[in-house]
């Protein structure tokens, strides 16, 4: 009974959203952020379960990668909503980049850390440990992560980054089905959907995927434009809500699905999660942007990235790479963890330009000695890109 709990729980934290939307109720802007803001966390945590429940019978991998999709949904409409606006009302452009730019941060500042950390307190291991097929994201990562060093240079995003970055996430998807085959092991809400009969058990994750879909849909406008105006309200920079406040919201889900893992002990499939989540956000949100702005604007046009813009990107970017360099013995010690949180916390005090810069240039200062003297994780990259690629040839 506790498992349905949790999903009628969540359900009821989302429904308002939609009954509000019908009704055109209007809330504060406080009131809407909070309000709406809920109901997407609620939403995509109905929507991890079901998809949860729903891969017993295909691989690990691919599991892993499809949760780690949909649990970021939420941040996908809250910032296509931006993209979207951005051809009506350029302002809105920055709010897009910011928005994305955050997520991705607090994936790695935060969310990589974090597995390490509550794998040390369960098991009092201090590395969470990949195997060799387990490489597969961090190996398309790499290859965003270089593409993207490509956005800032050019100032915009474009249908061009578009047609690259969709491809790479559907190649990263097509070759996590390649995987062998495995099924995550069930437990909490999932466990109880999954153990439904067949029929019934098909029919509710039906459900669970049309329901948060729909709170979704009815949420996205309201929470952004609620935590813009709340902002402006309150003479608070409203970048900085749409960059680090948004994000917490649309980003919680996946973040406790993760933690939920590490602390089963399962820390491996919840550092595969954020991974795979980051690998999402660097390819495909990225890429669908410049397509719901085109579409918006009612012609092709790229995505301006003001200077602020292009800096986040560049850090952002510098911040993955460093990232990739730590786990590329797939090994994610808890001293990494530390320095990987430290360096992403402290650049949050100060947002004059020369300290995104100056943080960009240490993260990728860092790589390049750490790739210098470390001949084991220069062979570990090689290796990871080697077996990725030969999934292709198979």
């Amino acid at each position: 009974m506790k498992n349905w709990f949790w999903i009628a729980l969540a359900a009821s934290f989302g429904i308002p959203a939609i009954v509000l939307r019908l009704g055109g109720t209007e809330l504060s802007p406080i009131g809407a952020a909070i309000v709406f803001g809920t109901a997407i966390a609620a939403a995509a945590f109905l929507l991890a379960w079901a998809a949860e429940a729903a891969q017993k019978h295909i691989s690990q991998a691919l599991s892993l990668a499809l949760l780690a999709l949909i649990a970021v949904l939420p941040e996908y409409a809250v910032d296509i909503y931006f993209a979207w606006t951005a051809g009506v009302n350029p302002h809105y452009a920055n709010y897009a980049a910011a928005n994305m730019t955050g997520a991705n941060r607090l994936l790695i500042g935060i969310g990589w850390p974090m597995i390490a950390l509550l794998f040390w307190l369960k098991k009092k291991q201090k590395a969470v440990v990949l195997d060799k097929g387990q490489g597969t994201a961090l190996s398309f990562l790499v290859l965003a992560t270089v593409y993207s060093f490509t956005i800032p240079l050019k100032g915009s995003l474009s249908l061009v980054d578009s047609g690259i970055l969709v491809t790479l996430f559907a190649l990263y998807m097509w070759s996590s089905s390649r995987a062998k085959k495995g099924e995550l092991e069930l437990e909490g809400p999932p466990a109880a959907i999954a153990a439904l009969p067949k029929k019934a058990s098909i029919l509710l994750t039906v459900f669970l995927f049309l329901l948060p879909a729909a709170i979704i849909y009815a949420s996205a406008q309201p929470f952004a434009e609620g935590l813009i105006a709340a902002g402006k309200n309150a003479r608070i920079d409203e970048f900085i809500l749409v960059q680090w406040v948004a994000p917490l919201a649309s980003e919680a889900p996946e973040m406790i699905v993760a933690a939920i893992f590490a602390l089963k002990g399962n820390a491996t499939a919840a550092l595969v999660v954020l991974i795979s989540a980051k690998v999402n956000q660097w390819s495909l949100l990225i890429g669908t942007l410049p397509v719901a702005y085109s579409i918006s604007l009612g012609h092709v046009g790229a995505l301006p990235l003001d200077p602020r813009q292009a800096e986040e990107v560049m850090l952002t970017a510098a911040q993955s790479a460093f990232a990739i360099v730590l786990l590329a013995r797939l090994r994610f010690t808890v001293p990494a963890a530390i320095i990987l949180f430290l360096l992403f916390a402290t650049q949050l005090a100060v947002i004059a330009p020369e300290v995104r810069w100056g943080y960009a240039i240490v993260y990728v200062l860092l790589a390049f000695i750490l790739l210098s003297i470390d001949r084991e994780r220069r062979l570990g990259l090689r290796d990871m890109m080697r077996t990725t690629f030969s999934t292709f040839k198979g």
